[in-house]
C-alpha cells in the first residue's frame, strides 16, 4: 500500500515538474498538445495557463482562436462564471465568422444566468441576464438553442416579478401605505397576467384603504375616491374572491368617513 501510495506521489510529482518545464519552455507545439491533452482529461485550470500564452503568441490562428475559446470553456466548467464569461462574450466579438461563435454568445449568456442572485438580493445581475439571453435570440433566431434561452427569460423574469411582489407584502407588512400603494400599482403595470395578481390587486385596496384613513385632513376625499375606484375594479375582476366581504367593510367604514368630512365641510361654509 505505501509502495503504490509513493509510486503515485512520484508519478504526481513527474507530472508537475513536466507541466512546468512546458509552461516555461518556447516550444508552442508542446504547449499546445499538453494543453489539449489537459483539457480532455477536465485538468481545465492548468489547461487555461498554457492556452492563454498560445492565445498571446498567436492571436489570428486556428490555435490561437481555439485556445480563446477553451480559455472560456475552461472557466465555465470550473464554475468561474465571470471569468468564463468575460472570455465567450470578447470571443464572438474577436472571431465574429467562427463556428464557434454561437456556442460561445450561449455559454456567455448562461454566464449571467449563472450570476443571477437570489430575488431578495440586487436584481441588476438578473436584467442583464435577461438582455444577454436575449440578444443572442435576436442573433440567431433559428438556433436550436432558442428555446433554451426563452425557457430561462421566464425563469429570470419569474425571479424579478417575485422581488416585486415581496417588496409590496413588505411595505404593507412594516406599514408604510403609500409605498405599498405605489409598489402593487407598478406590480400590476409590469406583471398583469402574474398568478400573485389578486392578492396584490388584495393588497392595494387595503393598503389604499389604511392610506386614506391615515390621510391628512386635505388628502382624505381624493384618497377615499381612489379607494373607492380600487374597491370597484376588485370586485369586477375577482367576483368570487374570499376577501370581498373584508374589504366592503373598509370601504364602508370609509364612506361613512367621507360623509362626515362633507357634512362637515358644509356646516363651516
Amino acid at each position: 500500500m505505501k509502495y503504490l501510495l509513493f509510486m503515485a506521489l512520484a508519478a504526481a510529482l513527474l507530472s508537475c515538474s513536466e507541466y512546468n518545464k512546458v509552461l516555461k519552455s518556447d516550444d508552442y507545439q508542446k504547449k499546445f498538445d499538453l494543453a489539449e491533452q489537459l483539457y480532455a482529461n477536465q485538468k481545465y485550470e492548468r489547461s487555461i495557463s498554457l492556452y492563454e500564452q498560445i492565445y498571446q503568441r498567436f492571436p489570428k490562428t486556428g490555435e490561437g482562436e481555439l485556445s480563446y475559446y477553451r480559455i472560456g470553456k475552461g472557466y465555465y466548467e470550473v464554475k468561474d462564471y465571470y471569468m468564463a464569461g468575460y472570455y465567450l462574450g470578447a470571443f464572438t466579438t474577436r472571431f465574429p465568422f467562427s463556428p464557434k461563435a454561437q456556442e460561445a454568445l450561449f455559454l456567455s449568456a448562461m454566464c449571467s444566468v449563472k450570476n443571477s442572485p437570489e430575488p431578495t438580493l440586487d436584481p441588476t445581475e438578473t436584467e442583464l441576464a435577461i438582455n444577454d439571453l436575449q440578444l443572442f435570440v435576436d442573433r440567431y433566431p433559428d438556433s436550436e438553442l432558442v428555446d433554451s434561452c426563452n425557457y430561462w427569460i421566464d425563469e429570470l423574469r419569474f425571479k424579478l416579478e417575485t422581488k416585486e411582489y415581496n417588496a409590496v407584502k413588505q411595505y404593507a407588512r412594516t406599514e408604510y401605505f403609500r409605498a405599498a400603494v405605489v409598489a402593487a400599482e407598478s406590480f400590476l403595470e409590469h406583471y398583469p397576467r402574474s398568478q400573485f395578481r389578486e392578492e396584490i390587486c388584495e393588497l392595494l385596496v387595503e393598503n389604499s384603504y389604511l392610506l386614506a384613513k391615515n390621510s391628512v385632513e386635505s388628502k382624505k376625499l381624493t384618497r377615499i375616491e381612489e379607494t373607492s375606484k380600487r374597491y370597484s375594479n376588485f370586485v369586477a375582476e375577482f367576483p368570487n374572491s374570499s376577501s370581498l366581504k373584508k374589504l366592503l367593510e373598509q370601504v364602508d367604514e370609509l364612506e361613512n368617513l367621507r360623509t362626515s368630512i362633507t357634512n362637515s365641510n358644509s356646516n363651516k361654509q
